[in-house]
């Protein structure tokens, strides 16, 4: 997994409460039940962040996130992988989320997108992104070519092979936020995919020298300076 239960986001340069946040249940195409948590701002910016979380789901860090993207002023949720075979909703670092990673499938992921993107919508955010994180961030970029009508697809750390088998359908532009000492992620895959996504929407691929997985956490404080040009180069491509 990415985050743990001691993981905290970092919050944005400028951010300002947040008007609330809750838990949500959104429904799927297909009828799945998605659990999901909402974050509103004080002051909508017409903005909608979907945060897609790492292999665990949808835990605390991803639940704070949604709320660190509401202190912006972008409507916000954060959204679950596993609604067809989990049968609860725990995801403490308990949850064995290896079996259920391996039965998702990037349709089932797609409509479970579309279904906070939906939220985002009826909540009147008119420019919408997708961000996420390892897992998720592959998938965040995945959703250029799964999910209609997004501005753009944000992904830290996100895994290439997530990717490359959509490439072709690709049609919003790509925030690649890299982690340049990612001991799991080779740096030459993820060019690889950049330079072929190229060819089919506008990519910027950020590399944050030293970095490990996982930097953007504020209890690294060693990665202070890290997080705040990741926040720099979200809110400047989501603007």
């Amino acid at each position: 997994m990415c985050h743990s239960d001691a993981s905290r986001p970092p919050a944005a340069p400028g951010a300002v409460a947040a008007a609330s946040d809750s838990p949500l249940a959104l429904q799927s195409a297909d009828g799945t039940r998605v659990l999901a948590h909402e974050a509103r701002p004080t002051t909508p910016s017409g903005i909608g962040i979907l945060v897609l979380p790492d292999v665990r789901g949808l835990h605390d860090y991803y639940r704070q996130l949604a709320v660190r993207f509401a202190e912006t002023g972008a409507e916000s949720v954060a959204i679950d992988w596993f609604g067809r075979t989990a049968h609860d909703d725990d995801r403490s670092e308990d949850f064995a989320f290896r079996p259920h990673v391996d039965q998702t499938t990037p349709e089932g992921i797609a409509a479970d997108a579309a279904a906070g993107v939906a939220q985002l919508r009826a909540r009147g955010a008119s420019r919408i992104f997708t961000v996420g994180f390892c897992f998720g961030g592959g998938y965040s970029w995945r959703q250029s070519a799964d999910t209609e009508g997004l501005a753009g697809c944000v992904g830290f750390y996100g895994r290439p092979s997530l990717v490359t088998d959509a490439v072709d359908r690709m049609r919003a532009p790509l925030l690649m936020l890299i982690a340049g000492a990612d001991a799991n992620l080779p740096l030459a895959d993820t060019e690889a995919l950049a330079t072929a996504a190229g060819g089919q929407v506008p990519v910027e691929m950020v590399v944050f020298d030293g970095a490990p997985h996982s930097f953007f956490d504020r209890s690294f404080a060693e990665h202070e300076a890290d997080c705040a040009r990741a926040w720099d180069e979200i809110l400047r491509f989501t603007a």
